[in-house]
């Protein structure tokens, strides 16, 4: 399936960036080994860096609220109001990631999320720290998300050619999966030296990727051919007749796209069921007398998987097709959402999450692979942003789902409850033919 001219040129840029020279199709020299692709490793760490700061701050604001309120409703209003902003600004996020340079979005952005994250010490070493205050930096962040979000993505495979995509994407799933495994618990040292500890600690990584988007150079604005092409494609035309970009081309985008729309579904489900029942597991390990670390150690098999499963997602990719893997994974999800009413307790839970996470980086490169090799460059930032808007929504409503769940159902029969609608979900995507037929975009070419 053919990609256009933007991809064409994306291609070329990233070769030569790493190493090579192509000449209609001839290849002079092999592509530089990704671990000596210097722009790669550099993005990669300031992405890290980005990524673990957030995982921080997501965890030690709400400790920080409770300390200072005792309100456990304004302690989850911070994870609220950031998932919120992300939410509605992540809409002309990905427009703005379309149309200017992307290497200045970056530097702003980060500039931004610098600033409002070192308010905080500096407002609680003058005793000037507020509730609003505080939820002012939760939009803040969650803002800088929704615009930092899609160029990070396209910075860091703009500088990978194309058969070390999938290498690269899984060197990205270690990065992800990393800080979700340290994050929580460094959050939770560090506020244990000090209030301010961890937002010092946060305000440190803001700098580094802030750095690094300064330093580090890559592709910074679409070709404007495709960006009329896959304008065009999306559908947005205005009123005069005249092709141009839409904030909403992204959207469109999806909807159309006859693979991406019923992949986007279930892994929207996925995330779905998976929020709604970490409460819940959480209710049971608590009635089984399982403590608050023994819980936190079971809760993070999902993290611990995917940071193994990372290795895999090569090995993986030849085995199946997209949406076989696809599949595969959301039915196993079914049984991991009961493991918690099996014996053995936290045990359980962390084997069960484990499984799961083997193949969550396995699905994010999956889709990542598939928005690169089929979007027009010019499209690929709001098409991203629509991706992590849609996932980013499932979060809340599973949370949500399963408050309400739990205040009419026992843990258990939540957990049933669950586990059956993510059932019910799975049978008609699996009973088409579009997951179960699915190939890779290079196979199909071929």
């Amino acid at each position: 399936m053919s990609t256009g001219t933007t991809a064409a040129s994306t291609t070329t840029s990233a070769a030569i960036s790493a190493g090579r020279t192509t000449t209609d199709g001839a290849t002079t020299t092999p592509p530089v080994p990704l671990r000596r692709n210097r722009r790669f490793q550099a993005l990669w760490a300031g992405q890290a860096a980005s990524t673990l700061g957030l995982q921080i701050i997501d965890t030690a604001y709400p400790l920080l609220l409770l300390a200072l309120t005792g309100s456990s409703t304004l302690a989850a209003a911070f994870g609220a109001l950031q998932i919120g902003a992300s939410v509605l600004f992540g809409i002309h996020g990905g427009s703005v990631a379309d149309r200017y340079d992307r290497r200045r979005i970056l530097i702003i952005g980060d500039t931004t999320r610098l600033i409002a994250c070192a308010s905080v010490p500096l407002a609680l070493a003058l005793d000037r720290l507020t509730v609003v205050h505080s939820l002012l930096v939760a939009v803040v962040v969650g803002a800088t998300i929704a615009y930092t979000g899609p160029v990070r993505l396209l910075a860091v495979r703009s500088v990978v050619p194309p058969e070390q995509l999938r290498q690269a994407l899984a060197q990205d799933e270690a990065r992800m999966s990393g800080a979700g495994l340290i994050g929580p618990p460094l959050a939770g040292a560090l506020f244990g030296l000090g209030r301010a500890a961890p937002f010092v600690g946060t305000a440190l990584t803001s700098l580094l990727a802030l750095v690094v988007a300064v330093l580090v150079r890559f592709p910074g604005r679409p070709e404007s051919a495709a960006g009329t092409a896959g304008a065009a494609a999306a559908g947005t035309t205005g009123r005069t007749g005249r092709t141009g970009p839409t904030a909403l081309a992204g959207y469109r985008y999806l909807a159309r796209n006859a693979l991406l729309r019923p992949i986007l579904a279930v892994v929207l489900l996925i995330n779905l069921a998976g929020a709604a029942m970490l409460l819940p597991v959480m209710v049971v390990l608590r009635g089984q007398g399982t403590s608050d670390s023994g819980i936190g150690l079971a809760l993070a098999g999902e993290a611990v998987g995917a940071l193994a499963g990372a290795l895999l997602v090569r090995r993986l990719h030849r085995l199946a097709g997209p949406g076989t893997l696809l599949l595969a994974v959301s039915w196993l999800t079914v049984p991991v959402v009961l493991a918690p009413l099996l014996p053995g307790g936290p045990a359980t839970v962390f084997a069960g999450l484990f499984l799961v996470g083997l193949g969550v980086p396995t699905l994010r490169v999956m889709i990542d692979v598939l928005v690169f090799q089929q979007v027009p460059d010019a499209l690929r930032g709001r098409v991203i942003a629509a991706t992590m808007t849609m996932f980013t929504v499932g979060m809340p409503a599973g949370t949500v789902g399963s408050g309400l769940l739990l205040d009419r159902l026992s843990p258990a029969a939540a957990l049933g409850t669950v586990a059956a609608l993510l059932a019910a979900g799975l049978v008609p995507a699996t009973a088409g033919r579009t997951l179960r037929r699915a190939t890779w975009p290079e196979r199909t070419a071929a």
